[in-house]
């Protein structure tokens, strides 16, 4: 099995099995994210505690790689700190552009299963709207982020 398989078959498995898929009763902030180029639609739940994210989750619909891209970041960020949220945001947004790693940018561990959405340039918008619509549930905008 090469690799770019393996990549196919984990993003394959998180698209018909995501994790942390529902909502957040104990949520402390949540925001709605929608790609009108392909119609995904996300809506993020976070728990914070002081500085750390507690617990994240997710619900909505969207292609395979905007659910995989949702259930595999829930999974990379619970327990995180802001500043770790941060990174791994920097580091998995110039991954799925084809762009080098940031100076010492922390490992991606699954998700650098997304390493092949940057040969389709259409794609990333849905590799990235879940983490965009993050950005703006952390900054306490509620508002529809929209991936252009």
């Amino acid at each position: 099995m090469s690799t770019d398989d393996l990549y196919q078959e984990v993003i394959l498995d998180h698209y018909r099995a995501p994790r942390n898929f529902g909502a957040l009763p104990s949520a402390t902030a949540h925001a709605e994210g929608h790609n009108p180029l392909c119609g995904d639609r996300v809506t993020v739940y976070v728990q914070v505690e002081g500085d750390q994210v507690r617990a994240i989750r997710f619900e909505g619909s969207g292609c395979a790689i905007s659910t995989a891209s949702a259930s595999v970041m829930t999974d990379a960020l619970s327990g995180r700190s802001r500043a770790e949220v941060q990174a791994l945001f920097a580091a998995f947004h110039a991954l799925v552009r084809g762009e080098p790693q940031p100076a010492g940018a922390p490992p991606l561990g699954k998700l650098a299963v997304f390493s092949g959405v940057s040969d389709y340039p259409t794609r990333v918008k849905c590799a990235v709207l879940v983490w965009h619509t993050l950005q703006a549930a952390l900054a306490g905008d509620q508002q529809a982020v929209t991936t252009e």
